[in-house]
């Protein structure tokens, strides 16, 4: 199996489910960090605490708003949106990243350049470094749920974990990886700033810790907003999936060339193909309707997310220039006469 077939296979039936368990796991995880950051930071007066409050409360909004994409987007197709509801999980999520970036790095960035430029009191640092230590073990757990899930996808799909992750169209479980590695980071970023205060007696570490949390959650909201954009415009399936189309709308009999192929991807069990088809010229009408129905089951059979497959009967291009040409003679001969 190709590496770039790990996007047009994402989830399969349980895939959804598990996608849930892992985003329900994070957000109460950073739900109950959250508040005690909030409380270590504003006894220990630490910036870089508060910081964090603010990273743990933009990822709890973060995945709430992930909730809602995953259960919004399993809506049945219906009159009114025929293609189903898949691209709206998307949606969602580019609002998750706005929200990690607006909720988490601008205050952290802000916090720490107001703390370098307005100094800070430090107060006792040991309940900072016993919340950090809850955290660093809550958010563990809760990335180890996440990288559970990457591990047995990739392997499924027999692919890296690292491409897997990249390429995925399963963002949900891509935020909650990427967002608790980014808080672990931002939690050892924090605990060098209040060691650095507590070694020099300084708030100068304590703001630079903060604006280097904020930092990291620009790059994380930046990665996230451009996967879901992406997917948003409409992403097509990579170049050695859509030659696996191409392939296999081929092998099916009385179809002679694939002459334009469109893919989509829909949502992470959800593709969308499209095709326009030269069919054998002698082929009748109950044959091309079969061919297209045996097309449609070998790309499903292939491609297991494959949900929707159209294809149109087009005239090659020998046929078209023949065409072209008869119709020029009969022309000549109109203006010929009798």
């Amino acid at each position: 199996m190709s590496d770039a077939k790990a996007e047009s296979e994402a989830d399969d039936g349980e895939g959804g489910g598990e996608s849930t368990f892992t985003v329900i796991v994070a957000a109460l995880a950073n739900l109950g960090i959250a508040v005690a950051k909030a409380v270590a930071g504003l006894i220990s007066g630490s910036s870089a605490m508060l910081s964090e409050a603010a990273h743990s409360v933009a990822d709890t909004v973060t995945e709430v708003m992930l909730l809602t994409a995953l259960k919004r987007s399993e809506k049945p197709a219906d009159e009114d949106h025929p293609l189903g509801y898949g691209p709206e999980r998307y949606i969602w999520a580019m609002l998750a990243s706005i929200a990690t970036f607006v909720g988490g790095a601008v205050f952290s960035i802000y916090d720490g350049v107001h703390t370098l430029i307005a100094g800070e009191e430090l107060g006792d640092p040991l309940i900072s470094y016993v919340v950090l230590g809850v955290a660093f073990l809550l958010e563990g757990y809760s990335l180890r749920t996440g990288v559970k899930q990457v591990r047995r996808e990739a392997s499924r799909l027999r692919v890296p974990d690292t491409y897997y992750l990249r390429h995925t169209p399963d963002t949900a479980v891509k935020a909650v990886v990427m967002e608790d590695s980014a808080a672990l980071i931002g939690l050892l970023l924090a605990a060098g700033g209040l060691l650095g205060g507590q070694l020099t007696g300084s708030g100068v570490w304590d703001g630079i810790a903060s604006c280097l949390i904020g930092l990291l959650l620009v790059y994380v909201a930046w990665v996230l907003g451009r996967s879901n954009a992406q997917l948003l415009i409409g992403r097509p399936l990579p170049p050695a999936v859509r030659a696996g189309v191409r392939e296999e709308l081929k092998s099916v009999p009385h179809i002679v060339d694939v002459l334009e192929l469109t893919t989509l991807i829909q949502g992470p069990a959800e593709i969308l193909i499209a095709a326009k088809v030269d069919f054998r010229d002698m082929a009748t009408a109950e044959e091309v309707e079969w061919a297209c129905e045996e097309a449609e089951a070998q790309l499903r059979e292939r491609f297991p997310s494959v949900r929707r497959v159209y294809l149109d009967p087009t005239p090659g291009r020998e046929q078209r220039e023949q065409r072209e040409q008869r119709e020029q003679r009969e022309q000549r001969e109109r203006r010929r006469g009798p």
